[in-house]
């Protein structure tokens, strides 16, 4: 009985491993700055006391679950001192076939986004990217990049959906999802 049980669990644990690398291989990452690391003045905003240049990052990523029928992108910062956090990027519907979005994709004309993608509406009230910008003094913030994979090819949203709607009709719609989390601070 004991070997018997000893099988089954050794079993188990080797199925949850196979299983957790299998979910583990959809990744993304980013020329502009490594997981946990500094965010470059290339992408912080341009506006409100920050001096930045305000392009989107450029993403990659590898491995999407099977069925995945389209992708979207989202920058969230949970550190803003707004209660709520705060949406700097959500851009949605890109293709299946698409696994790259260029350095400055997310600029307010979205010229350097796949045909069909939609910028949301950021936090700072415009449909484009918005960069980081935290207040002076604060610990720096952690801006959260994650790909979702979804199982539909649209979101039937538009450029003036906020972050948290889109982030709504995205949670309901996800395979999967890779992150990376940038930081970035201000000392004046």
């Amino acid at each position: 009985m004991h070997r018997v049980l000893s099988s089954l669990l050794l079993g188990s644990a080797i199925a949850f491993q196979a299983a957790a690398s299998a979910d583990g291989s959809f990744a993304v990452s980013s020329t502009a700055f490594k997981d946990g690391g500094t965010i470059a003045m290339d992408q912080v905003f341009n506006s409100f006391g920050c001096t930045g240049a305000n392009h989107s990052p450029e993403l990659s990523w590898t491995g999407a679950p099977a069925g995945t029928k389209s992708f979207a992108v989202t920058i969230y910062d949970p550190d803003a001192p707004t209660g709520s956090g705060f949406w700097h990027w959500t851009v949605f519907n890109i293709p299946a076939n698409v696994t790259h979005l260029a350095a400055d994709a997310g600029n307010d004309k979205g010229a350097g986004l796949p045909a069909g993608a939609v910028q949301g509406r950021t936090d700072f009230g415009f449909s484009h990217f918005g960069g980081p910008c935290p207040p002076v003094g604060d610990a720096p913030h952690h801006y959260h990049v994650t790909v979702y994979a979804l199982k539909t090819d649209k979101l039937d949203l538009d450029a003036n959906s906020s972050g948290a709607l889109v982030g709504f009709y995205i949670h309901m719609n996800t395979l999967g999802k890779a992150s990376i989390t940038g930081m970035f601070g201000r000392t004046k």
